[in-house]
């Protein structure tokens, strides 16, 4: 997927002895964002953007080991070998020199030819991680101007890791201008350099220049056009973090001293071998406790108390991620920890005060935010007309951020129509909803509207199911509300001459918490990877208020 930035210069920094002057240069080719200020917590914020730094170089693929030098070494001792042959088979040793001298000679030959490119590969790689660390990683962070905070947003390199720094206005002062909107800004590597320099005795001008949006057609050569042919993963990614946050899941915080702690077990102790996850054991009014495998330590956390109604048992994997949360340890108040499930996705939010920071980990670290689950598909998906969708967001957009209620309440809505809208344009890249602070927010991740349908296309079971819908293949059997409200469904699927019984369970936000089907995909990977096609065609069904 192409993406044109257009940036007016580079993102400058310009140091004194008693000032510091950052300017970020934006997108000019987008609608006008920018924002001027002065840092007031100068310290938390260079804590907060390194950290938001770690996430976006953060590689944790697995690399295979450069064996270069081991096969020149292994060439070097076979001739020493062959030498030693020569010497007790001298019947032979004509016949063996002749060769040996050849296979020197072509040995040096390879050797010769494949030097330039080994010589011009090792500069590179010095060149990149010394020099230019931007070509390392290419993807522009996002930054949104609202009216109470300034945000970054960001994705590893593995795309298994997404990073959001926000900032109120309270971090700032002398706020001199600002406009909301979000931009591509040019993040160069050097500036990560430049936030290390920040301290409390030198003021800090922080801005997203807005003289980059005056444009000059005599001035063109002033503008640096970049094309990034982003892969289709990243896009899908940035819109799967939103989903999997509005799901349902369980919250309990964990004190600054007990993350370190599991820090420090991570610092110590290297796994060579599975199972690599980490437990959390959850039980009502104790603390929380955490094993990591396969040592099976246990770890208490005894100032962070679980304060949920019932026990519980969740496994995470991809847990050396979390070291990206050591940097701020010493500043933050609390972190609050969102576990969907065992095998799922996790959040850890970062209190910095007036700041936080979120941390969204994929279900594994080999499992990025596009293949880790289709997310979208279990948020909520109330059948709403496009009219209702653009009145809905209509009116996110005059307040730039707003709760689902609050919504609801002023368009005289219900809850689920407003919930299903928000759910539709976070999965178009319009809206992203923050977990921090439980709201939506305007945040248009691309000036021109995404192709939905080639983003679509990793959803194949949605596509299925709308096809079973289509052919009248569906039909539900039983639909009732338990004490708590929930909705319970169950149905009938009919595909390819086989019928699949069908239940699930629906909260009042519209989100599915429990599901089964008898077929071999669910029976397979349950939720961890979304519902399977007839789960979902039977909610799309009781969502159209037909029975087959």
């Amino acid at each position: 997927m192409l993406f044109n930035y257009s940036y007016k210069g580079n993102t400058t920094v310009n140091s004194g002895v008693s000032h510091t002057e950052m300017s970020f240069s934006p997108d000019v080719k987008r609608d006008p964002t920018f924002f001027r200020g002065e840092l007031a917590k100068s310290l938390e914020f260079r804590e907060a953007i390194s950290a938001l730094h770690d996430v976006v170089v953060s590689d944790l693929r697995y690399k295979a080991k450069d064996k270069t030098d081991y096969k020149e070494w292994a060439a070097q001792r076979d001739l020493i070998e062959l030498q030693q042959v020569t010497e007790k088979r001298k019947d032979v040793a004509n016949k063996i020199k002749v060769l040996q001298q050849e296979l020197t000679d072509l040995h040096k030959q390879s050797q010769a030819r494949l030097k330039p490119y080994n010589d011009a590969l090792w500069r590179f790689r010095r060149y990149v991680w010394e020099k230019n660390l931007d070509i390392a990683f290419i993807f522009d962070p996002v930054i949104t101007v609202h009216p109470d905070e300034v945000f970054f947003e960001c994705f590893s390199k593995d795309e298994s890791t997404y990073g959001r720094l926000g900032a109120s206005y309270e971090v700032f002062k002398n706020i001199n201008e600002y406009s909301c909107g979000t931009t591509n800004v040019d993040y160069s590597a050097a500036l990560y350099n430049e936030f290390q320099k920040i301290r409390t005795y030198k003021s800090t001008n922080f801005q997203v220049d807005p003289s980059g949006f005056e444009v000059h057609t005599s001035d063109q050569e002033q503008y640096k056009e970049v094309k990034i042919d982003l892969p289709d993963s990243w896009v899908r990614g940035f819109l799967q973090v939103s989903s999997a946050m509005s799901l349902p899941a369980t919250k309990l915080e964990l004190h600054p001293m007990d993350l370190y702690n599991i820090c420090l077990v991570l610092r110590r102790k290297k796994e060579q071998k599975g199972p690599r996850s980490l437990r959390y054991h959850l039980t009502p009014g104790e603390p929380v406790k955490l094993v990591f495998e396969p040592w099976e330590i246990e770890l208490s956390c005894p100032r962070s108390i679980f304060k949920g109604g019932e026990a519980n048992v969740i496994r995470v994997w991809g847990r050396r991620r979390l070291l990206t949360l050591e940097r701020l340890i010493p500043i933050a108040r609390k972190f609050t920890v969102y576990l969907i499930g065992t095998g799922l996705p996790s959040f850890y939010i970062a209190d910095l005060g007036d700041m936080s920071f979120t941390l969204g980990l994929s279900g594994w670290t080999a499992n990025d935010w596009a293949s880790a689950g289709n997310f979208d598909l279990m948020a909520p998906r109330a059948d709403v007309d496009e009219y209702t969708k653009k009145i809905v967001f209509n009116s996110l957009k005059s307040r730039w951020v707003d709760d689902p209620l609050a919504l609801a309440t002023g368009l005289g809505l219900d809850r689920a129509t407003v919930l299903g809208a928000l759910s539709a344009y976070t999965q178009a890249g319009r809206a992203i909803y923050d977990l921090n602070k439980q709201v939506y927010r305007v945040r248009e991740l691309s000036r021109e509207l995404l192709p939905l349908e080639k983003l679509r296309f990793a959803n194949e079971r949605e596509e299925v199911a709308t096809r079973f819908l289509i052919q009248k293949s569906v039909k539900i059997v039983s639909s009732e509300k338990d004490g708590e409200g929930m909705l319970v469904l169950r149905g009938s699927v009919s595909d390819r001459g086989k019928i699949f019984s069908t239940s699930l369970t629906i909260d009042r936000d519209e989100r599915i918490l429990r599901a089964d089907c008898g077929c071999n995909w669910h029976q397979q990977n349950k939720l961890y990877k979304g519902p399977c096609e007839h789960i979902l065609a039977t909610r799309m069904q009781y969502a159209r208020g037909t029975s087959g």
